[in-house]
């Protein structure tokens, strides 16, 4: 019937058409025939079970060492006196002083910082009177803390400090800066109207 290569090829490509023309629906509410049905209803493996796949039996792996989450820059400088000076030099806040700016600050800061620096920034907050730390922080209206450049304020939020924990992983970056304009709009000139003549 068919002698020639052509013809064969001519036949199998013709039923390969029909057949996917098969497949098409004009029912929009019709999604057609599903060729591959185990690739588009998979089944869910649950992260915290076991999994035949992978060769520790686990389901959930570790991301691949290097990994970076999307959207996330990692933080370059390390926890030391240089890091902080070089995050003072290179930091700048990018936020301006507005007011939601400032008031998203106050947020935070009462959120985060309150317990530990009190509210008005004096070092008393909660935590501290209570007595569940072994000593005071330090005030963070006082001039050696308002002198300091944004850039080492937002490290010392980042990584924390003698026994200050690190904040990055609650705190989100720009909240950092929102963080060190209140400090720096509110709680220094409450401290400085405070002073007597």
């Amino acid at each position: 019937m068919f002698r020639n290569k052509n013809n064969w090829l001519l036949l199998i490509l013709t039923m390969a058409g029909i057949i996917s023309l098969n497949a098409c629906s004009h029912d929009r509410n019709s999604p057609g025939f599903d060729y591959f049905p185990d690739m588009k209803y998979s089944e869910a493996l649950n992260p915290n079970g076991s999994s035949d796949i992978t060769g520790n039996g686990a389901s959930m792996m570790m991301p691949v060492k290097g990994t970076i989450p999307r959207g996330i820059v990692p933080y370059p400088y390390p926890k030391t006196d240089e890091g902080m000076t070089k995050a003072g030099e290179n930091l700048h806040n990018p936020l301006d002083s507005t007011e939601a700016n400032i008031e998203r600050g106050k947020t935070e800061y009462e959120i985060y910082c309150g317990l530990c620096h009190g509210n008005d920034g004096e070092g008393d907050g909660i935590l501290i009177t209570n007595e569940k730390y072994p000593s005071s922080p330090p005030a963070l209206t006082g001039e050696d803390i308002l002198e300091r450049p944004d850039g080492e304020i937002y490290h010392v939020i980042t990584l924390g400090s003698a026994i200050m924990g690190a904040h990055a992983s609650q705190i989100r970056p720009q909240d950092r800066w929102a963080i060190i304009l209140y400090i720096k709009n509110v709680l220094a000139q409450t401290n400085e109207s405070d002073k007597p003549e």
